[in-house]
């Protein structure tokens, strides 16, 4: 028997908003999945936050991905959205359209979409399903103290720009899923495509230290321009400090890894500048292990990003970033 939308979601979605209730005060779900509205508390001097990010198959996952892969790097591209702004994930919307409700499909779905959930305490308030193409739009919201939310445009000439993790390894495993590559061992660059990390606890570090931040979705160069046109500065890449992993680096060679560090995207690692006063403060975090991140540059007076090489002259480099349109 084909199922109807109001058993889609008791069945295969109610598992990943079970949360119905918190203590006064509180944040938490006061009316969750099953009514016209989510009822959400936030707790006293807290604001929230929200992004929306839409994943449609043949433009952003292959047709034929495995649906909780699909579901995995869904809910983890908008969580990073939150981790950018310092604040902490607490709720999640789902629009799901479907070309069929094939049912051993939304178990896997749902499985990796619950797993992502239980991993950063996220929980599935409400959403939507309709037939039609594959397409996945979360809306994923958080919370964040008055006032203390990191935007992009707080960047000042002088500041640092740091940048978490490693940077071009998803955009290498996206090759390898579309059979452009003939990397061999490629676990670990698939597994950054399909499971980027939202930097969740090193987003509530950065609270303290950064004075500007963004998820670099759409590659180092793009997003680090976004921060410098919003703050009305000039940016400053050191090529020869870029993240850049081991098996990126084997699977590539170090000039095409630069080149998809600066500019492939999919990397879900946090950009971030720091005033040169807070500099050492961040410095002994990353040194107690609460975050891992490295200097690739700074802020300039004027406008635009160049890139240096080891002996500071400029690179020329485009400025291109994946572009939606």
């Amino acid at each position: 028997m084909p199922l109807d939308e109001f058993t889609l979601i008791k069945r295969y979605f109610e598992q990943c908003g079970s949360v119905t209730s918190c203590p006064e005060g509180a944040a938490g779900v006061v009316v969750g999945i099953g009514d016209d509205c989510a009822i959400l508390r936030l707790a006293a001097q807290e604001e929230m936050v929200i992004t929306t990010d839409t994943l449609v198959a043949g433009v952003h996952f292959p047709e034929q991905a495995d649906p909780a892969q699909i579901a995995h790097r869904a809910l983890r591209v908008n969580i990073s959205d939150i981790a950018a702004m310092g604040a902490q994930p607490q709720w999640f919307l789902l629009a799901l359209t479907l070309p069929e409700a094939d049912q051993n499909w939304l178990e896997d779905f749902s499985r990796g979409l619950s797993e992502v959930a239980d991993e950063y305490n996220c929980r599935l308030v409400g959403g939507d399903t309709t037939r039609g193409p594959l397409a996945i739009t979360i809306s994923a919201l958080g919370s964040v103290p008055e006032g203390g939310g990191l935007v992009r445009s707080g960047a000042q000439s002088g500041d640092i720009v740091f940048v978490t993790g490693s940077l071009g390894d998803a955009a290498a495993g996206l090759a390898v899923i579309e059979g452009r590559s003939a990397a061999t061992n490629t676990e670990y660059l698939l597994k950054r495509y399909w499971h980027p990390s939202p930097r969740v606890s090193e987003g509530l570090v950065l609270r303290d230290y950064a004075s500007a931040a963004i998820d670099i979705s759409d590659g180092v160069l793009a997003d680090l321009g976004h921060i410098v046109r919003a703050s009305g500065v000039g940016g400053e890449i050191a090529l020869d400090s870029l993240p850049l992993s081991r098996s990126l680096i084997e699977a590539v060679g170090r000039e095409d890894a630069i080149a998809l560090a600066l500019s492939a995207g999919d990397d879900y690692e946090l950009c971030f500048t720091v005033p040169p006063d807070k500099v050492g403060g961040l410095e002994e975090k990353i040194s107690e292990g609460l975050l891992v991140a490295q200097a690739i540059g700074r802020i300039v007076p004027g406008s635009g990003l160049i890139c240096v090489d080891a002996a500071g002259q400029a690179i020329d480099i485009v400025d291109v970033g994946y572009r939606h349109f």
